[in-house]
Order: C-alpha cells, then structure tokens, then sequence
C-alpha cells in the first residue's frame, strides 16, 4: 500500500514536471523567443550590416516549430530602404532532423521590397555594407578544413515569394540604369541540396518592369547542378534594352518591344553543358536612329519573328528556323564628302590584328537558318554627293532566302521582288554561294523612270532626262573561283519613250519611241558586248550650232580633269592587250533604223540656217572593232522636206585601220534651204536652183579620201547679204564661168584629211573648197573656162588673148581654132560677157606699116635704106599719120567681134568692145596680142 502511494506520488510530480516545462517551453518559445529576436535583430543587423532594422512583430509556435514576422524594413548607413517585407513564415520540418536534414516545410515571403545596387567595381551593396560593418574580415577566408565533412543537408519542401518588389540600380553604365521589378512572385517546391536520382524539384519565377514581364519554370537540382526548363521575356522595352545595349550597339534605339522565349536544359555533372531548343523571337515597332539626336529613324521594322532557335554550347551548334521580317523601311545617305551614314555611325576599326588560332574542322561553329523571309519592305536612298541630290526609293519589297548555314560551299536560293517610288519594278531569282564566291540571277525589270537616275547621268553628262523608261529580261552569272571576277549577263533590255534635254535650251536633244537590244550578251572579263539586232524606231537628234562655233553635243560630255591620265591608262592596258585586240570588244550584228529624224540649226548665221532629215530608215550590219569585219550600210531618207537621200557602202572594223567605203547621194535638194550657209560664204543669198550630191568616202584608220561629186541646177543668186566671212571676189562671174547652157553646174570636189583632228569639219572643208573654187574661177576666168570647154593644147594665158600678125589684120596660125573654142564655150554659158580689145604695139605694127607706106610712096627699100628708116622711126625724124596704128587696133577687135558673131554664133549681147589699146605685147612669136575680159551679165 506505502509502496504503490509512493509510486503514484512519483508520476504525480513527473507529470507536474513534465507540465511545468511544457508550460515554461510554450512560454520561452511563445512570449521569449519573439521577445529576443524582436530586440537582438536590430542591433545584429547594425552589427553585420550597418542597417537601422525595425520589425513590427515576430511569433513562434514552439510546437509546429513556425515562424512568422511581420512588417520588416531596413535602412543602410546613408539612411536609404535597402529592404522590408510585409509578412515572413517559415515551418521547419523537425522530422527531417533525424535524417541529418535541415528541411523546412515552407518558407513564405510575402510582399518583399529589396533594393539592390550593382556598384562601379562590380560588387553589389549588401556585401559593401557587410565590409564596412566588419572591417576586421577583410583578411584572407579561412582556410577550409581538409577533413570537415560534407555540408549540411537543407530542403525545402515549398519556398515562395509572392507580390516582391526589387528596385535594381547598376552604377556600372556612365548613367546610372534603374529597373523596378514589380511584382516578383517565386515558387520552388521540393528543393534539395544533395543528389537524390532522378527527383528533381519544381520551380516557377514571374516577375514584371511595368509591361514587361519574365516567365520562368521548370525542374532543378542543386547537387550535382541540372535545370531544364523554359524562360520567356515578354514585352521588354527598347528603353530597358538600349541601357545594356549602349556600349556594344552604335546606334540610338527609338522604338520596339522584344520577346524571347526558349526551352532550355544545363548541367554540370560532366563539365557545363548547356542547351537550348524550341526558341522564338518576337520584335514589334522597332526604331532605330544612327546617332543621338537624330529623331527620324534609319530603321524601322513592323515585326520580326523568328521561330525553332537551338543551341548547343557543347557541340558548337545553333539551329534558326525562319526569320521572317514585316515591313522593314531603310533610309541610308551617301554625305556630299561621299561617306554612307550607315557607315560613318560605325566605330571606327581597330587595327590591331588579333591573333589566328587555327581550328580543326570538329572545332568550328557549326550553325544553320532554315531561311529569311521579308515582305513589304521599304529602301530610301539619298545621295548627296551628286550636283544635283539624287533619291531613289524601293517600296513593296519582298526577299526570300533559302537554307543558310556554315557550310559556305553550299548554294543558297533567293527571291527578290520590288517596285520603284517613281515607277517600275524588277524581280530576280536564283542562287548565291558564298565560298567559291558563285552569284546566278533571273533578272527582269520593266516600266522603270529613267528620271530617277538623272542625278547620276548629271555626273558625266550635263543634260536632263524628260522621259523614257528601261525594261530588261535576263541571266546574270557571276564566278569569283579566280580572280578577277569572270561573268556573263544574257538577254534583252529596251528603252521607250526617251526624251533627253540639255538643261538651258529649248526642245529635246535625242529621243526615240523604242530603243530594243535583243539578244545581249555581255562578259566582264574579258569585257566583251556583242548584241544581235539593235531595233531603234521614231529617233530623232536635234543638232544646233550655237553662237560661238559650238555644237550643242559638244556640251554633253562634262569637263574631267582626270580625263588625261585616264586615257593615258586605258592606252596602256591596251598596249597589255597587244595590237591585234582592244581591251573591250563589241559586235552588234545589225541596226534597225525606222522613222528617223536628224534637225539641224546653226545660229551663228544670220537669217538663222535651220533644216531636217527625215524618214530616216534601213539598216547597218556587222559592226565591230575587231578586225576582220566587213559590215553593211543602207540607210536612206528625205533632207529638207523632199530631197531623197541614200547612204550606201561597206564598213570595216572600228578603230582599226581597215577600210570603210561608203557612197552617199541626194537628189533634188532645194538650194535655197542653204542659201543662210551660202551667203556666209558668197555675200549672196540663194533665191532658186537645186543640188545633187554624189559623196564617195575612203576611211582607212582616221585617214580620209572623198570625193565630193555637186551637181547644181539652175543656181541664182539673190540680194546682197552682209558676211564678214564673205570673200572679195566677184563670184557670180565665178558661178557663171561654172554654169553650163543648160544652168548646170557640174564640179568634182576632192578632199583629204585627217578626221582625228579636231579642227577637221568635213563641211566647212566642203564648202570652202567650193568658194576657192568660184574664187579662182573669178581670179582666173580663162583658166577656169578652158579646163570645162577642153581647150585641149590652150593654156589659161593663151585663151584670155587672140595674136596678130604685125601690121595686118590677120590672125596668127592656130589662133583661128582659139576663137573657135572660144565662141563654144561663150554659146554655153549665155551669161558671160566678152570684152574685146582692139590692139597695136608702135614698134611691130608701126615699121609694118612704115615700110609699106615707103613702098606704097616709091621709095626704094634697100637694107641700107630700111636701115636708116628705121632709126630716123625710133628717133621720130620718120612718123606715121596718127590715126595708122588706131585704126589698127579698132579693125583688129572688129574682126575678132565679127568672127566670134559671124562665124561661130555668138550673140551679139555677150560680144562688147572696148577702147583701143596702141601699146599691146607681143607673144613669144612677135605677135601683136589683143587681149580679152571676162565678166557676167
């Protein structure tokens, strides 16, 4: 009975014991535990960190081994949040302490605002805070033990941030970058430290910078470290890209929103190993300027896509499926000190080389783009380096790549299509291998403004292009397998409508309906063009000479400085040719002409000479520069209105010295259209008459041998006109020389030159051989008359003249077939006028005349006596009746008039004679000579 009192007494107080400290636990961890951390945190995190903490309130349930606080906050040393929570729970799993484990059930952080500052050496706040709080720890880290074992276990079976905000600050930018995560909500369930197979825990991170936001789950293990997972960036803003951006990307971001998202999968049980798998890219709205301060953007894009993006760090591997671009538009400016914007924006390139490590094949980069494709595109070309700012824009254009990869030998297929702003559109389709370089093109291009280009004509060629637009359709290849760059381009091009002005003259320079090339084949090296058939309907070529002498083509061709030594260097690569070929050759197989027109104006002359060629037609065949070529002319036309005219004739090879024989002809050209030109030249204007031509032309290298066959038909000359370049000679004397019965004038006009001269004008060389010619004939009026009436043996001395015997009125020998000639020649050309002038010489006719006078007197006529006659003659002692040798004279061109009238018909119009001439010369037979003067009605 004692025995089982004392025993009951025992279990009594154990059990009060057990209650007093089950009551004195509950309190500690109720009442003191909070008591002690609520006052102990403040000063260890002023101790540690050098914070000023406050905490509202902590509770710990001693028997579920939970902690929980409330509204934390925490300020660092210059008085700044650095962090606070609204609520903390943590649930320790005491089970797991058995195991070696450390093993939380949940710990739960909710509504955390943490600021963390990247700092200018790369560290981060909390640790700066924690080395000025602890100055002492500064040294060297202890040293780990060898033999400590291995850390503790800790798991966690639910860890969660939910509603945090991270106010992060990176000093490390020249401007300090700010980004406010808000929220950030964090799950990760079932989290081990230690390796436990293939239990792997869950994760989840979102977090979100106004808009932008950042989704990321799947499985982790920390020991060995592996993740596999999937992260998506949503929305992320140009401004939140261009803070990082800047000092690696040398143009301004204005615009854009990107989104990323990838599968992903790391390790690092054999090494670090990452993957990446199913990626996309999304790009919305960017803007991009080539420099700040600019606000117009140089590249826009409406959205940029690209989808099935895989790497492989280890394998050296990347996979992109297409990229596909909407809407893109490029502005790019070539400056006027001929830089490109795009390219003055770059940094400039170091220029220390960087040192080659050689890879072996299994080293390379292997990577691969299952294609590009763009729709809707814009290109804007400025160019201001021209005269005059040259701007093209490209717009609906569409781009499609095939498969790219490293594999460079591999040729890649594309499609290209646009239009132009101004007018046109060209396509193209082929494929291009990168290494050896191999470019191959389906070109076409159709209805394209050729104004668009008039800024880059204006370099060259100082004229305006007022219409006309190009067409082509071909094959270009390419091959840079050696150097240099060997290819071909084959097909056909046109230009219709063209209409080309010089910019300060009024009316069009060249035009033409259609300008057809088909085929063409052209080669870059050796530069080779040959084209089948040249078809050129309705051209026209409006030629004025202006005041000063030159032409308006002449105008054309700009001025170059380096034009010299440019030429100097073409010669010198044509030397490198050799003789027997040029450096470029050309054949074009035949030209078509139809419709043709040719105007002239030359307003150097007053009134203003202006005239046409018209219906030009037919055709020129093999032409080259590449001997031995015998190519065909046939063209023919109207000059002035009605005037056919043929061209005709073989062609040799260009710029060789083969020979070139060509014959030109016209009929029926009214010479008043000329009568402008004429009467520069002859002071008269041209009031009828027609011309023919016949113009036979030897070219053999620059050397020129024509002969210029006139025919002029019932020329007449009108009023005087005043020419400063007119000559002074009586040229329709001249004209009337060369005028035949019929009021032809046939004359022959040979002519050779050099036409490499520039001083060389074939129709100044014309027409001044034709006034030399009246010039002479008018000089010379005998001469010029005895070479058209064929005085065969009559020199142009001989026919101005008719002798006489001394004393007597009888014509000397031969000077009877004189006259005859003479009167032919005066019945074919009506116009001309005969002066005859009766003559006597004192001393021939007058000791005639004495001795028969002594005779006639009875006086003896001895040697003695004549003698002495004639010295008392010369002396005057002996004289003749005064009238004697007058009416010698008069009865000598009495009988020349009626021999020319009588005899041989000449009408008495053209027949005048003239006052005696008593002191005549003597030919070279002692003759008495009476003299003749040519002149026109």
């Amino acid at each position: 009975m004692g025995q089982s009192a004392a025993g009951s007494h025992r279990v009594r107080n154990l059990l009060i014991g057990l209650c007093v400290l089950l009551v004195l636990y509950a309190l500690a961890g109720f009442l003191l535990l909070p008591w002690w951390l609520e006052k102990e945190l403040p000063s260890q995190f002023k101790d540690k960190m050098g914070w000023q903490a406050q905490i509202s309130d902590i509770r710990f349930n001693p028997f579920l081994f939970s902690l929980e606080a409330d509204v934390f906050s925490a300020q660092d040393a210059e008085d700044r949040p650095v962090a606070a929570f609204e609520h903390l729970r943590v649930n320790l799993d005491v089970l797991q302490l058995a195991r070696g484990v450390v093993g939380f059930d949940e710990i739960r952080l909710i509504k955390p605002d943490v600021r963390l500052d990247l700092l200018q050496d790369y560290s981060v706040n909390f640790v700066r805070d924690w080395k000025q709080a602890n100055p002492e720890a500064g040294g060297d880290a202890p040293k780990a033990n060898k033999e400590a074992s291995e850390p503790p276990k800790f798991y966690f079976g639910h860890l969660a941030i939910e509603g945090g905000q991270l106010l992060f600050r990176d000093f490390t930018q020249d401007d300090t970058v700010e980004l406010e995560i808000e929220p950030l909500d964090l799950a990760v369930d079932d989290l081990a430290t230690w390796s436990r197979g293939e239990e792997d825990s869950r994760y989840s991170i979102q977090a979100a910078i106004g808009e932008q936001t950042l989704e990321w789950e799947g499985e982790l293990s920390i020991n060995p470290l592996y993740s596999e997972g999937r992260i998506r960036f949503s929305d992320v803003n140009y401004k939140t890209l261009a803070k990082y951006l800047e000092p690696y990307l040398p143009w301004q971001l204005k615009g854009g929103r990107v989104t990323v998202e990838s599968n992903y999968w790391l390790s690092n049980e054999r090494g670090f190993q990452l993957e990446t798998s199913g990626g996309k890219l999304e790009l919305k709205k960017l803007a991009l300027a080539l420099a700040e301060g600019i606000e117009e953007p140089a590249l826009n894009i409406e959205a940029l896509s690209v989808d099935g993006v895989g790497f492989d760090l280890t394998g050296k591997e990347a996979q992109v499926g297409t990229v596909r671009i909407e809407q893109p538009m490029v502005s790019a400016v070539r400056r006027s000190d001929g830089s490109i914007d795009w390219q003055a924006s770059l940094p400039p390139a170091e220029t220390t080389p960087a040192a080659e490590t050689p890879q072996s094949p299994d080293q390379s980069f292997r990577w691969e783009v299952q294609g590009v494709e763009l729709t809707q595109g814009r290109l804007r070309w400025r160019d201001e380096a021209a005269a005059q700012p040259a701007e093209l824009e490209l717009v609906d254009l569409s781009v499609t790549i095939g498969k790219l990869s490293h594999r460079t030998d591999e040729p890649a297929a594309y499609e290209l299509s646009t239009k132009l702003a101004s007018g046109g559109q060209i396509t193209a389709k082929g494929q291009l291998t990168p290494t050896p370089f191999n470019f191959e093109a389906a070109l076409a291009g159709s209805g394209i403004a050729l104004a668009a280009v008039e800024p880059y004509i204006q370099l060259g060629a100082n004229v305006e292009v007022e219409d006309g637009t190009l067409g082509f359709d071909g094959n270009l290849d390419l091959d840079g397998q050696d150097a240099p760059v060997t290819g071909t381009f084959s097909g056909s091009a046109q230009i219709t409508g063209f209409d080309l002005r010089l910019p300060d003259l009024e009316g069009e320079l060249v035009s033409w309906q259609l300008l057809r090339l088909a085929p063409v084949e052209f080669n870059v090296n050796p530069a080779r063009l040959e084209i089948g058939t040249v078809t050129l309907e309705q051209p026209s070529l409006n030629l004025v000479r202006v005041k000063g002498g030159a032409h308006n083509i002449e105008r054309i061709v700009k001025s170059d400085p380096d034009a010299g030594a440019r030429e100097q260097s073409a010669n010198s690569a044509s030397e490198k040719h050799g003789d027997s070929e040029p450096a470029f050759i050309f054949r074009i197989g035949e030209l078509l002409i139809d419709g043709g027109s040719v105007g002239y104006t030359d307003r150097t002359l007053t009134p203003v000479f202006t005239t046409s060629f018209e219906a030009l037609s037919g055709s020129v065949s093999g032409i080259s520069n590449v001997p031995p070529q015998q190519g065909l002319v046939n063209l023919q036309g109207e000059l002035a209105g009605g005037a056919p005219v043929k061209f005709e004739g073989s062609l040799g090879a260009l710029g060789t010295d083969e020979t070139s024989d060509l014959k030109l002809t016209m009929e029926g050209l009214s010479l008043p259209v000329l009568s402008p030109y004429i009467g520069r030249y002859l002071g008269y204007a041209v009031d009828a008459g027609k011309l023919n031509l016949e113009l036979d032309y030897e070219i053999t290298g620059t050397s020129l041998k024509a002969s210029n066959q006139l025919r002029l038909d019932q020329m007449r000359l009108g009023q005087a006109i005043a020419s400063e370049e007119a000559v002074n000679a009586p040229v329709k004397l001249g004209l009337a020389l060369l005028t035949n019965r019929n009021g032809i004038i046939e004359v022959d006009l040979p002519i050779k030159g050099d036409i490499a001269n520039p001083d060389f004008r074939m129709g100044q060389v014309v027409m001044s051989t034709f006034v030399n010619l009246l010039v002479k004939a008018a000089a010379s009026p005998f001469s010029i008359l005895g070479s058209l009436a064929d005085f065969a043996g009559f020199n142009s001395e001989e026919l101005g003249r008719v002798s006489f015997v001394p004393g007597k009125i009888a014509l000397a020998d031969g000077e009877a077939e004189k006259v005859a000639a003479l009167a032919k020649a005066l019945n074919d050309r009506p116009d001309l006028l005969l002066s005859i002038r009766g003559a006597a010489a004192p001393k021939a006719d007058g000791l005639v005349l004495l001795k028969a006078r002594m005779r006639t007197a009875g006086e003896t006529v001895t040697d003695e006596a004549w003698a002495r006659a004639q010295q008392e003659y010369q002396t005057g002692e002996r004289q003749l009746p005064p009238e004697a040798l007058s009416q010698l004279a008069a009865m000598r061109g009495q009988t020349v008039h009626r021999l020319l009238q009588d005899t041989h018909g000449v009408p008495d119009d053209q027949l005048f004679t003239l006052d005696t001439l008593q002191h005549s010369e003597l030919d070279e037979q002692g003759n008495v000579i009476v003299p003749f003067t040519l002149d026109v009605r």
